[in-house]
Formats: C-alpha cells, structure tokens, sequence
C-alpha cells in the first residue's frame, strides 16, 4: 500500500520557528540556557537591556548579567532557512542596506560588522586581540567569533608526589572566554602554549573530577557533566595537571 502522509506547509512549523517577542520568523535564533527558550538575538538583547527575567516563563537567568547566559543555535538558524525559502537571502540584503545607511565603512568597519554577523571571515582592521594589523590574515578565518561563546576558568589542580608537579602552574590570566565547539585536545594546547610545556609533556583535562576526553566540546561537557550535576555557578571550571601513568 502506498503511503499517504500529509504534505506539511511552512505554517504547521510557526509555533517552533517563530520569536515570541517579535512574532516574526527566529533571526540568529539564542537560547536561553537556563530555560532552554529561544529568540531572535536582537529581541532577548534588548529585552535583557531592561530586564534580567525570561519574557516567555519569568525565571531568572542570572543575578547581574543575563548576557552570558545566550547561546546561539547555528543549527536551529540553517533549519529555519531551508524551511523558510527566501529568508536568508532577504535578511541579508536587509543587513547591507542597514550599514550602508547608517554606519560609515571607515577602516572597513561596517563591512566586519556585516561579516560577524553572517559568519563570514573579517576584511581586516579590527580592534580585537586575534586579528593582525593591516587584515593580511583576516581573510582566513573569522577566529570562529560567530559561534556560540561560553566563558571557563582553568584552575591547575596539584596532585602531591606527582612528577611535573612544579612544570605546571597557574595562568596568569585563568578566565577564558571562546567558542563552544572547542575541544579538550584544543584546550590542550592552550595550555602547553601558555605554560611553555615541552612538546612531549602531557596534561589532563578534568570537570568535576573527571577527566574529559580530547574530542569533548566545551558545549558537550557544559550540558552532561557541568549542569546536570547541580552547578548553577558560572563560568565552567575546568581543572588541568600532569598526566598520571599508571603503567
């Protein structure tokens, strides 16, 4: 027998594709990751601008600074463009036309504004602490600016009797802030950069003592070992020392 399924129209998915604050279709849709709710970035910006509470539930997603607490969901975002014909095409043409009337493209700033915004590598001169000086580089990466951010604090987590225990210290600078889809190999590196390791010397990457495999995402470790085990407190800590062999 032959299967007769409904033809599903673009309107059936409105409910899960639509902004609660604007009524128009999720732009940069961004996740609150206390209540999971999500909006358009612009619309829950500027509603944390006056207020620290979810407009969809009333919980409050944080003390002082909601900000931190948005998560950008790239894949929700290409979702909606498929769903959606026409729509990525017409945000963008918005996007140009906003900065060609209102913003200046001194020092290529309004086209790096633009760039950010879809994703798109900077054309160079920019004022943050990845890019070079006259954009020789900037063409090849975006440094992965416009991916979902989250905040961590390494702390160096010393093991009496262990040797290299005096090679690994702590950051001057232990609070970090980058993509969520870094990984612990990644972290890895940082570390041995920062700390002037030997090429050959090897750490491991702990969360709530356990130690996290290379290929862990921060995102993974922040939503199956940092929230589910009751952490409410921010940024995610994450602990590094000497690999202990136990051969």
């Amino acid at each position: 027998m032959a299967a007769t399924g409904r033809k599903h129209l673009v309107r059936d998915f409105n409910h899960f594709i639509t902004c609660f604050l604007c009524r128009g279709y999720l732009i940069k849709p961004t996740t609150v990751t206390e209540c999971l709710h999500t909006f358009c970035k612009s619309c829950i910006v500027q509603h944390f601008e006056e207020s620290n509470d979810c407009p969809k539930c009333g919980i409050q997603v944080h003390e002082t600074n909601p900000l931190e607490m948005l998560r950008l969901d790239n894949t929700l975002e290409e979702i909606i463009f498929k769903l959606v014909p026409g729509l990525r095409e017409k945000e963008e043409q918005q996007e140009l036309e906003f900065w060609k009337k209102n913003q200046p493209k001194e020092n290529g700033q309004a086209e790096n504004l633009r760039c950010q915004r879809f994703g798109l590598p900077d054309v160079g001169g920019d004022d943050g602490d990845a890019g070079g000086d006259d954009g020789d580089d900037g063409g090849n990466d975006d440094y992965h600016r416009s991916d979902p951010q989250i905040a961590i604090c390494l702390d160096c987590l010393r093991n009496t009797g262990q040797s290299g225990e005096s090679t690994v210290t702590d950051l001057m600078k232990r609070f970090i802030r980058c993509s969520s889809r870094v990984t612990v190999g990644t972290i890895k590196k940082f570390l041995s950069l920062k700390l002037k390791l030997p090429s050959s010397y090897e750490l491991d990457v702990l969360c709530n003592g356990e130690i996290m495999g290379r290929d862990h995402t921060l995102e993974f470790i922040y939503m199956t070992r940092w929230r589910l085990h009751g952490e409410n407190t921010y940024p995610m800590v994450l602990e590094y020392r000497p690999r202990i062999d136990f051969g």
